[in-house]
């Protein structure tokens, strides 16, 4: 959900007459008070905080003035400074909803949603029907991962305002990151377990990967013959694969199964009778794979509905972003970035979806298209790691590793913990002749190497810098990575044969 700034444009207009009032209604210090509103409504945000600032000084203590203070200095980006004037509203006025709304912002712009979340929630204890708010609160209680009240927050909007798309698409996006986390929470169980295939052969349905999908499906129903819905997937694989005839053969199986025993097999029986949102209240401390398998399955089933809904509404940025992002999921990325494209016609210049399409274009491999975005992006936001790493790193690939590298120095600073933007600036340490340098960015990023570039190149910095028994290590390590991959190719490959029924 959007930020709640035109609510507190509206709020100001209250804040001004009031601090025009407290000051004793001062011909020139109301003049300056009503200066400054018309600077804000304008958009004029640094000229209104000096302003305001100013004011402050003139009446210190003054709760209207400090708002006006806060507000202006969090619209002009001056976020740790408008924090400290808000925390000072709130200390005098508790329950002043706008402090409570822009703290709240700031929390959650700057990547610490579970300390926004006590901001907006009292922010909506103090005004219930403010949906804009309570938007915020569902947002910021996804990113804390904190799904089941996120996704109570969002139905509460689908019920008030179900004509808005941005709760249908909050709640799809809640249930699909609790399916997720039930699949993670069931491959810590048992990665082996039959159930995890037969999750990981529908996420190979959705990506149109049948064979794929085909092999997955017949190990699960090996070990679960009996499993209702296994058999009905592999009739609907052989029927996008032009095999109706053993489809009809897994649908007859399918209707052959016995009814599930409900006391055995209690959440199996709810996801039957359409019970979702009650599987996702069962308990999740001691959950065995079979009750995480079925949470997965009634949530991937709860966000198809929020997001089928979504698709009945009018065009949104929302739509088009759900678009985009299944497209990308898909690896059609040229079909991602026309789904962009489209959002921010509805939503022109909107940081998010820009940086978005930035990262399509990246993937799409037009790295001189990405920069383009992200250059333009970084002019309002220079310190983001995200912008400067998509741009150190498409320079590096445009062949161009000097301009790479202040980019990815600054991503760092930034974010000391993005693994990929060191990767990156040791390789353009590296084609720069500077090995030595490279090494400590290499190693550290050698987690995210999956096919032994990394190590290779590693291998060849240590060469350089005389360190010959660790290149001789590294350069095994590569070629084990090779030969993992090479094995892999290969279970793939015995993966594509698709065959009729056992």
């Amino acid at each position: 959900m959007p930020g709640s700034r035109r609510k507190c444009e509206l709020l100001l207009a209250c804040l001004v007459l009031s601090a025009s009032a407290a000051l004793g209604q001062a011909d020139d210090l109301a003049a300056r008070a009503a200066e400054g509103k018309k600077l804000m409504a304008a958009g004029r945000y640094e000229e209104a905080a000096a302003i305001y600032g100013q004011l402050v000084k003139a009446a210190p203590g003054n709760p209207g003035l400090l708002m006006n203070l806060g507000l202006a200095q969090h619209y002009a980006g001056r976020d740790t400074e408008a924090a400290a004037v808000m925390e000072a509203v709130l200390k005098s006025q508790p329950n002043a909803v706008p402090a409570l709304i822009t703290l709240g912002s700031i929390k959650l712009s700057s990547k610490r949603p579970a300390e926004a979340v006590a901001f907006f929630r009292k922010a909506v204890t103090m005004a219930p029907g403010d949906h804009e708010t309570r938007g915020m609160l569902a947002s910021a209680l996804l990113e804390s991962r904190r799904l089941d009240e996120a996704a109570t927050e969002y139905r509460k909007l689908t019920d008030a305002t179900p004509d808005d798309p941005r709760p249908w698409y909050g709640l799809g996006m809640t249930y699909q990151a609790t399916a997720a986390e039930a699949f993670d929470r069931l491959q810590k169980l048992d990665a082996t377990s039959p159930y995890v295939s037969a999750l990981v052969a529908e996420t190979r349905v959705q990506r149109r990967q049948f064979r794929s999908a085909f092999f997955f499906y017949g190990e699960a129903s090996k070990k679960l013959p009996n499993l209702h819905g296994i058999h009905a997937a592999l009739a609907d694989v052989y029927r996008k694969t032009g095999h109706a005839d053993w489809a009809a053969e897994e649908d007859a199986r399918e209707r052959a199964l016995p009814a599930a025993d409900c006391k055995e097999h209690a959440a199996e029986c709810q996801f039957a009778g359409g019970h979702d949102l009650q599987i996702l209240t069962m308990p999740l401390r001691e959950a065995s794979a079979e009750t995480l398998y079925w949470r997965a399955k009634a949530a991937n089933e709860l966000a198809m509905q929020s997001l089928f809904r979504l698709g009945q509404l009018p065009p949104s940025p929302q739509l088009h972003q759900l678009r985009a992002e299944i497209a990308r999921g898909q690896g059609q990325h040229l079909e991602s970035i026309a789904e962009y494209r489209a959002a921010l016609e509805l939503k022109p210049g909107d940081p998010s979806l820009r940086q978005e399409l930035a990262t399509s274009f990246f993937l799409a491999q037009d790295y001189r298209a990405a920069l383009a975005e992200v250059e333009a992006l970084l002019k309002v936001s220079p310190r983001s790691p995200e912008l400067n790493f998509v741009a150190g790193d498409s320079l590096l690939r445009l062949e161009d590793p000097e301009k790479a590298i202040p980019y990815l120095r600054t991503a760092l600073r930034s974010d000391p913990q993005l693994v990929a933007a060191g990767a990156s600036l040791g390789l353009a340490l590296s084609r720069l002749g500077k090995q030595a340098e490279a090494v400590p960015f290499l190693e550290k990023a050698l987690e995210l190497d999956d096919d032994g570039s990394l190590y290779y190149q590693l291998g060849r910095a240590y060469q350089a810098t005389g360190a010959s028994e660790k290149a001789s290590a590294a350069m095994a390590k590569y070629q084990e990575l090779q030969k993992r991959n090479q094995e892999q190719k290969e279970e793939v490959a015995r993966e594509a044969q698709i065959g009729p029924p056992r």
